[in-house]
């Protein structure tokens, strides 16, 4: 992605892109809506909302540098595209909804929400309860007042094997929701179009990189399943990830390992890019990776070389973040340093083979499974915790396995990593995540490095990374809004940091 915020610029991304499928025509029009209770309504804009949402709706790709010029596209397209703050029922803090009008007359509204990582849920469409998260090809069709088991009957005689309708019927009309792990045979389509009393039907593609529906049996889905399958088996944390992996995604393993080496040919340039220096106005910080290498070479510094990469590494991603350059958002954009750097530079200090390292990344996977069936990846309903903490935890498992570590070391190493980030506040500086955000990232890197120490060398984690995760839950359920992404708490609430918000809004004015 490019971008600051993988909640607030992919996801936003995302969700634009589906709604304008589901529009089914040109765009003409847009209103996005913020509750002004949410975890939005305070920073949209800053931490890359409209830039992502925008991109989406007119369908300029996120790795696509034209995406920081959105709106004035928008401009020069004669499509007005409208931000605003409202009040509406909400059950999420990074809720959106969006009204839609086409080129053709057709007008729809769907609300959307942001579950942190990139990933996304829209929950209505059309007043309707609709569920689609962007990873099945989803149709849709609306329908004229009939009897409603007629239709049912009807549409069941066309449907795909391994599909079924989801139905919502309203006071005039109804709404049907199918969707499929494979494309849609367009004759069945035009089948379904051609019913007398269905008055529309759109297509929304998968969005997703992952298809969902063409997993094969799970060995496991839980941290408990995955101790007992492992019991008699003994697999590295590394290998159980690309088993999960593959049934997940129906993809084998060769395919799998790469696609997950060309998302590290892609962390790792992003630190090669922003070594060499990036350039974005909008930004508190600039350039700064490049001074570690100078203070090293001056012995100024009082660590080592491999502190010194870590640093040096995972400075250059968040350093390509904050310039847009294209990054990974591993789990996410705001954690998105800790992750690449640290493995990179563990790797190249220890001269780790490269078919290593990629696989040691589906270790860290495995731990962000466990993460996103827990409490996710969203600093609205968390913190930091569930950003930089997370990327520690993942981070430490696939040290631990790059080693030659046993899943229980991996697994033990991601649970010390995560203990030690219970609690941590969400807080940016200026509402771009800059500042403490970098910092947090390069305290995660060397929290990575010494949790998987630590369980390499026999160390206990006492307290199971399952349990750990569902602490962190709790801990997240119980924190105050004010310390969660919203910048109404913590360092965000500093003279420091709104004085620095007023002159970056006057230089993005002009």
């Amino acid at each position: 992605m490019r971008g600051p915020s993988s909640s607030h610029t992919a996801a936003s991304w995302r969700i634009g892109k589906v709604g304008v499928c589901l529009l089914g025509e040109p765009l003409a029009k847009a209103l996005i809506e913020f509750d002004a209770e949410g975890g939005w309504a305070p920073n949209y804009e800053e931490q890359g909302t409209v830039l992502g949402m925008t991109g989406g709706l007119l369908d300029i790709d996120i790795t696509d540098r034209d995406i920081v010029d959105g709106t004035a596209i928008a401009v020069k397209r004669g499509i007005p595209i409208e931000y605003k703050i409202s009040r509406f029922p909400t059950d999420h803090p990074n809720t959106v909804r969006i009204t839609l009008e086409g080129a053709h007359g057709a007008r729809i509204v769907l609300v959307s929400v942001s579950l942190g990582g990139g990933m996304f849920e829209t929950r209505m469409l059309q007043g309707h309860p609709f569920h689609t998260q962007g990873d099945y090809y989803d149709l849709v069709g609306w329908t004229a007042e009939a009897p409603i088991a007629d239709q049912k009957a009807a549409l069941n005689q066309l449907l795909q094997a391994g599909t079924q309708a989801v139905w919502s019927q309203g006071s005039a009309s109804s709404q049907f929701h199918i969707q499929s792990a494979f494309e849609f045979n367009p004759n069945v389509v035009q089948q379904i179009r051609s019913l007398e009393w269905v008055s529309k039907v759109s297509i929304s593609p998968p969005i997703m990189p992952i298809i969902a529906g063409r997993e094969s049996r799970f060995d496991f889905t839980t941290y408990e399943e995955l101790v007992a399958f492992n019991a008699s088996k003994s697999l590295s944390a590394s290998s159980l990830g690309l088993l999960y992996e593959a049934q997940r995604s129906g993809l084998s393993e060769v395919e799998l390992l790469g696609k997950m080496g060309e998302l590290v040919r892609i962390i790792e340039d992003s630190i090669a890019i922003g070594l060499k220096g990036t350039h974005y106005e909008d930004r508190i910080l600039h350039q700064q990776s490049h001074l570690i290498a100078k203070a090293e070479k001056e012995r100024l510094l009082p660590g080592d070389s491999l502190t010194y990469r870590i640093i040096e590494n995972i400075s250059a991603i968040m350093e390509s973040k904050s310039g847009m350059e294209v990054i990974v958002a591993a789990p996410t954009a705001g954690g998105c340093g800790t992750l690449g750097g640290v493995i990179k530079a563990v790797c190249d200090a220890k001269e780790i083979p490269q078919d290593v390292k990629v696989k040691a990344y589906f270790a860290a996977g495995l731990v962000g499974v466990f993460f996103a069936n827990g409490p996710g990846f969203s600093a609205e309903t968390g913190g930091c915790q569930l950003e930089t903490g997370a990327a520690a935890a993942m981070a430490a498992a696939a040290l631990a396995d790059i080693f030659g570590g046993t899943s229980e070391q991996a697994l033990g190493a991601a649970s010390m990593a995560l203990q030690n980030t219970i609690g941590l506040v969400c807080d940016p500086v200026a509402d771009r995540v800059e500042v403490p955000c970098l910092g947090k990232n390069i305290t995660a890197g060397v929290n990575a490095l010494a949790a998987s120490t630590m369980a390499l060398s026999g160390y206990a984690h006492v307290i199971p990374l399952d349990e750990v995760i569902e602490t962190v839950k709790s801990v997240a359920a119980s924190m105050p809004r004010s310390l969660c992404c919203t910048g109404l708490g913590g360092l965000a609430a500093t003279p420091t940091s709104a004085d620095l918000k007023k002159k970056l809004s006057c230089v993005t004015c002009s």
